[in-house]
């Protein structure tokens, strides 16, 4: 990320050679700390999900006439990415989501990242997107976007059962709707907010 000018962490050649090592964003470079914390920005147990933070001579200084946004990112001395991942014994980065993506559905904490990878192994399904809308019994509720593929066909409740198939039953969609495309910025990210603003207008709250 730009604020780290750009690394914080490097997956060395080396390895590459790990399966596993290979889905992580690795460890930590010579000028970098990197720690995960919970909300009160106490570092959790390797293997705990919680926010990526760095500290660094890289780290920016603040951005420029923005001191509100500044003190947000910049806490204690640590740079906070926004970014949930978990670290290993070894000092490996796993990234998970982007917190404002996370989902709280009945107390449990659903990252969208993950129930999209599922998503998208559907035949059906060229692009999709996770977000969480407004639920009376749960407070939110796991609500799936989807494109469907040329020609592909598929109801709301086999792509659930597909889904729960592979994960956790509280982190299949309980909905789903269909769009012909997915909102996207000129870098080709997918904008979320645009999908979650037509939930929750209206609503007492505003969630992510």
């Amino acid at each position: 990320m730009t604020e780290l000018s750009p690394v914080a962490t490097v997956l060395t050649p080396d390895d590459h050679a790990d399966p596993v090592l290979r889905r992580s964003a690795g460890r930590a470079v010579t000028c970098a700390e990197v720690r995960i914390v919970d909300p009160d920005d106490r570092e959790v147990p390797h293997g705990t999900v919680g926010e990526i933070v760095v500290r660094g001579g890289h780290v920016m200084l603040g951005y420029w006439g923005r001191p509100e946004e500044t003190a947000t990112a910049l806490r204690g001395g640590w740079m906070h990415t926004g970014d949930a991942g978990r670290m290993d014994e070894r000092g490996y980065v796993f990234v998970v989501d982007r917190i404002k993506d996370m989902i709280v559905t009945g107390g449990e904490n659903v990252y969208s990242a993950e129930v999209e990878n599922v998503l998208a192994a559907h035949p059906a399904v060229a692009a999709c997107a996770v977000i969480g809308v407004p639920d009376d019994e749960w407070g939110e509720r796991v609500h799936a976007v989807v494109v469907l593929a040329p020609d592909a066909t598929v109801t709301p409740e086999e792509l659930r059962e597909h889904c729960a198939g592979l994960v956790a039953g509280y982190k299949a969609p309980r909905s789903v709707e269909f769009l012909d495309a997915l909102p996207v910025s000129p870098a080709g990210k997918v904008l979320k907010r645009e999908l979650r603003a037509p939930h929750w207008a209206g609503t007492d709250r505003a969630v992510h």
